[in-house]
């Protein structure tokens, strides 16, 4: 089974149960990035021999965490070398707001994966835009660049929507899928 690793960056414990969440349907082993926005001992070694990275942060302000942000400004060595050239990435967020510029904070990351020669997996997910869905359904915000999560301000993350927490294990699901067929394929 392809080796996925899911590094990210949590504010206030929404990601990071969103992180959890895309680990288990992926199999993922989890990273967190600090409050001071730095990685645990052995982290870079196993995102080198990582088949596919996952990166989560919160979108603050349109964009992701300064924390996630140093952990980016950090890979340049990998870059330099190319050495996650052809490993597959995704991305997820979460926020307050139901828009909230996760998009912004998604396409960071994909950019992100492209300067290091990466392959992208959306999620394949269509959108619950239906007159019957509700806020549970999956891909409630219809997002297909990555999973993203809403919750209120004042709601803590024990109260994250159960449609979020399953959209983001559905996802990691779809990147299982993708690093393994990747891996055959490759």
């Amino acid at each position: 089974m392809p080796g996925i690793v899911v590094i990210y960056h949590s504010g206030y414990g929404h990601t990071q149960r969103q992180a959890q969440a895309v680990a288990d349907g992926a199999g993922a082993r989890l990273i967190a990035i600090d409050a001071d926005g730095n990685l645990p001992e052995g982290a870079w070694d196993e995102l080198q021999a990582a088949d596919a990275i996952v990166f989560g942060s919160p979108t603050y302000m349109g964009g992701p965490s300064w924390q996630f942000k140093k952990f980016a400004d950090a890979t340049s060595k990998a870059w330099f070398a190319m050495a996650w050239r052809d490993k597959l990435f995704a991305g997820f967020t979460s926020s307050a707001s139901v828009i909230g510029d996760k998009t912004s904070t998604l396409t960071y990351f994909f950019t992100l994966a492209m300067q290091h020669g990466g392959v992208w997996v959306g999620t394949g997910m269509a959108p619950a835009n239906a007159r019957a869905s509700r806020r549970d359904d999956l891909n409630w915000a219809g997002v297909w660049s990555g999973a993203t999560a809403t919750s209120p301000i004042d709601a803590s993350a024990a109260e994250m929507a159960e449609g979020d927490l399953k959209f983001a294990f559905e996802f990691g699901q779809r990147v299982a899928q993708a690093a393994a067929r990747w891996s055959r394929e490759g």
